[in-house]
């Protein structure tokens, strides 16, 4: 095995949450992919703790969507309340507008066992645990890697790298990327129970000068407790469990329920440079580290392997990638980073830093509460950022009707197919560019030829019709929005317009129904199908490759 060399498309380094999603959508993509990660197997603790709706359609799109709707408690809220015990304020959001709840709790070691497990339905994935990346070089067409198993080595060769190595990323210190942003830093004591005697349903988060707090559901009867460490405080102190049921029995009634695991951990609030140098690109907490308030660290990653797996995908086939490559950090680097910020805002409310701050931050609530939009705006998380893009592989336009829907993840309706089934959206859509026709009757609007030139270039034809308008048979599939996502803002705006969605259901371009030849030129810049004969070569080439495996 020594000096034994091995080809694939791309190696991921990590397999963690991240690392794990972009191998199983890399899997169901059939990209030839070599998964290796230091331990021996994936985490045996809990540490993410909440998963979210984007995540989970990230998750739908590599068929995973059942398997961990099984492990997740699903729909839970955050009550918020003040150094009395009092609610303030409430997030409990009921409206799924991709498909799924807006906020779930899981188990880590399971999650990521369940991920490593569906690996299996993937012939082009070989997972490898504890294996060391030990260096790596770059070349102008691929990247040797150096890997050690025990006492072996090898030598790797990959067209593509994604390190997913966590927040410690060797990768990216090996490539010299520094992290830039807040200098936020704060130890915060991990509490995590076999048992609980709180029968809250949600998130309690507890606002209290003297000491903030959050208190966590989870699948099974388990709960978490996250207790901020005043100045002074050390991490033996803080680790003792005298220390925890101290706390433990402040908040709540479990201050004498089993101990599964209490550790110190510092949050931090960061994000790299640059996401790739060259052939090598960063993703989860090696590109990004989010403060937990508000439960996006992990989804994060999670983002990002549903945006850059399609784009490596792509650009296995292109002559030339590097725009769509270069897309990933330009799409997924602003996006994360205003997660951060928003961690960080949710941080203020819940740590004030006096009473008077306190006093005034719950008067403010219950000020807002009074007023229906804003209870509403709180209530059902509309605060969150939406997944959207202001720059990347889009078709911007100022203005005009739809122009607000471009950069956007479509929202994810239950529809009503022709014959009365109903299903979630995407379940409609195969992984490749989709030409959405959203009209009254989307039929009247693509003919024969148009739709043999779209299909033609790699893009299938999806029809929509508003909630009023049944669908009917035609020569492409059309489904009725049954939920009604695409009568509010900004969709019901692009209604007699076609929307190209890209292979992560973003929307790339608009035209009017009338205009659909306007989108081929959009169409080639996300689909290798328009060189049938570079696509057949580079296959052929890459069968080979897979078959050296």
């Amino acid at each position: 095995m020594n000096d034994a060399r091995e080809e694939t498309d791309v190696l991921v380094v990590g397999a963690g949450p991240t690392g794990l999603l972009l191998a199983n959508l890399l899997g169901s993509m059939g990209v030839s992919t070599i998964l290796i990660e230091r331990n021996e197997t994936t985490v045996p603790e809990p540490r993410a703790v909440s998963i979210d709706d984007e995540s989970l359609r990230a998750l739908q799109a590599a068929g995973l969507a059942e398997k961990i709707a099984a492990i997740t408690v699903k729909g839970y809220g955050s009550i918020y309340r003040g150094p009395d015990g009092r609610g303030f304020a409430e997030v409990k959001p009921f409206v799924k507008e991709y498909g799924f709840d807006k906020r779930n709790a899981f188990e880590q070691p399971l999650f990521e066992a369940t991920l490593r497990e569906a690996l299996s339905r993937h012939k082009s994935v070989t997972a490898r645990f504890g294996v060391d990346l030990v260096n790596f070089s770059q070349m102008s067409d691929h990247v040797l890697a150096e890997v050690k198993q025990g006492t072996q080595t090898r030598t790797l060769r990959a067209r593509y790298m994604v390190a997913a190595d966590g927040g410690r990323s060797a990768v990216r210190k090996a490539l010299d990327i520094p992290l830039e942003g807040s200098t936020f830093q704060e130890p915060w004591l991990i509490v995590d129970l076999h048992s609980t005697r709180n029968r809250c349903f949600h998130t309690e988060v507890f606002c209290d000068p003297r000491r903030s707090a959050i208190t966590l559901p989870g699948p099974g009867g388990i709960r978490r407790y996250e207790f901020k460490l005043n100045p002074g405080e050390t991490i033996a102190e803080a680790e003792q469990e005298s220390f925890a049921r101290k706390l433990l029995a402040d908040v709540g009634p479990d201050g004498d329920e089993p101990i599964r695991r209490q550790k110190v951990y510092t949050f931090h609030a960061r994000i790299a440079a640059r996401w790739r140098e060259k052939r090598v690109f960063l993703a989860g907490d090696a590109a990004h580290l989010t403060p937990p308030f508000a439960g996006q660290g992990m989804n994060s990653g999670l983002r990002d392997a549903h945006n850059l797996a399609w784009k490596l995908d792509e650009a296995l086939r292109m002559a030339d990638p590097e725009p769509l490559l270069d897309s990933y950090e330009t799409e997924r680097k602003p996006h994360a980073w205003s997660m951060i910020e928003l961690a960080l805002r949710m941080g203020k409310v819940m740590m004030p830093v006096s009473v008077p701050r306190g006093t005034m931050i719950r008067a403010g609530f219950r000020l807002l509460g009074l007023y229906g939009p804003a209870r509403d705006y709180f209530a059902q998380m509309k605060y969150k950022p939406k997944p959207k893009f202001a720059a990347g592989l889009i078709r911007p336009v100022i203005n005009g009707p739809g122009a607000a829907a471009i950069g956007r993840m479509i929202p994810q309706p239950i529809v009503a197919t022709l014959d009365r089934q109903q299903i979630l959206f995407d379940t409609c859509l195969p992984d490749r560019p989709v030409v959405l026709v959203f009209a009254e009757m989307p039929d009247q609007w693509v003919d024969d030829d148009m739709l043999e030139r779209l299909r033609a270039l790699g893009s299938e034809v999806i029809g929509l019709t508003p909630e009023w308008m049944n669908p009917v048979a035609a020569a492409f599939p059309i489904v009725r929005d049954q939920s009604r996502f695409f009568s509010e803002k900004p969709f019901r705006e692009c209604l007699g317009h076609a929307l190209l969605l890209r292979r992560d259901r973003y929307v790339a371009a608009i035209e009017p129904v009338g205009s659909l030849a306007n989108l081929i030129p959009m169409i080639t810049r996300l689909t290798t199908e328009t060189s049938a004969l570079q696509a057949t070569t580079l296959d052929e080439e890459k069968g080979v490759r897979a078959t050296a495996l």
